[in-house]
């Protein structure tokens, strides 16, 4: 007897697992907090119908979010308390204004102050955002640096985690809050970088990087490459059955006894084994910086 493709007991199970999967990708930031949080433990802080909008956008002819863009969450996980900062990447693509960044610190603050009375809770950034919103400019640049200021705080007491979460990726100041955390997560389909392809292209020129090839692109930027070369500490696929899985697994790490951003002088060994003058391509920079080397 012949036996089909479709009746592969490895394939029927890999193609009914992704058939069965709930995509993180395709929901907006508070389904995203939502599915995280163990079922009927969501309870949301400063939401829409609290009116905390951007006093700037309408300045600008933009019409704003009555959450600007940032749904925060406390809840269970997995039983335990956790707060979960989701970026809503369909407002202004994520961009973080005075509003927004301010929750996500004020929540921070608030976790750190849990922490130090005895009362832990698991912080969870859900990152998908371009960075700082143009149109406040300096005022988004400055909370977006009190975001990192909580970071640095609040890591020593309990792991703060990070989750790179969609197709915007994560840039600009808010990729340094990515670069802060004690562990990061990161979809395949989801990119890191300080400066977007298209700024530096604009920047620099396309000779220096040309923003429309997405091969070149996502093997620069991408998941899969910033894991492979230590920058991300988990590649999932997009399936909040294994979001949930992995936020818990690293946070059962603990705190790490080094984070990434105190490895300074491990980075600056690393960048001196590249020649600007010959950069490797992205496969090769797997080899001179393979997973798992950083101390």
């Amino acid at each position: 007897m012949h036996t089909t493709h479709s009746d592969n007991p490895i394939t029927k199970e890999r193609r009914d697992r992704f058939l069965a999967r709930q995509s993180v990708i395709e929901m907006r930031a508070r389904e995203r907090a939502r599915a995280i949080l163990d079922p009927g433990s969501f309870r949301e802080l400063l939401g829409p119908f609290d009116r905390l909008e951007s006093p700037w956008l309408p300045l600008q002819g933009i019409v704003p979010e009555s959450d600007d863009g940032v749904i925060v969450a406390r809840g269970l996980l997995a039983g335990k308390p956790a707060v979960i900062m989701a970026i809503e990447g369909a407002f202004q693509g994520g961009g973080m204004g005075e509003v927004s960044a301010s929750k996500i610190a004020a929540a921070l603050a608030l976790a750190r102050g849990d922490c130090e009375r005895g009362k832990p809770i698991l912080p969870v950034l859900l990152l998908e955002t371009g960075g700082v919103r143009l149109q406040e400019a300096n005022l988004g640049e400055a909370a977006v640096a009190e975001i990192h200021a909580e970071i640095v705080a609040l890591r020593p007491l309990v792991p703060v985690i990070g989750v790179i979460t969609g197709m915007i990726g994560c840039f600009g100041g808010m990729s340094i809050a990515a670069g802060l955390c004690s562990y990061l997560v990161m979809f395949r389909q989801a990119r890191l970088e300080l400066n977007g392809p298209e700024v530096i292209e604009q920047e620099a020129g396309i000779d220096e990087l040309n923003a429309s090839d997405k091969h070149l692109i996502w093997g620069l930027l991408g998941g899969e490459q910033r894991y492979e070369t230590s920058f991300a500490d988990a590649l999932i696929e997009d399936d909040v059955t294994e979001l949930r899985q992995v936020i818990q697994a690293q946070a059962a790490r603990g705190v790490p006894a080094r984070h990434r951003s105190e490895q300074v002088e491990e980075y600056r060994r690393r960048l001196a084994s590249i020649d600007p003058a010959d950069p490797p391509d992205s496969l090769a920079l797997r080899r001179i910086w393979p997973k798992g080397e950083m101390p």
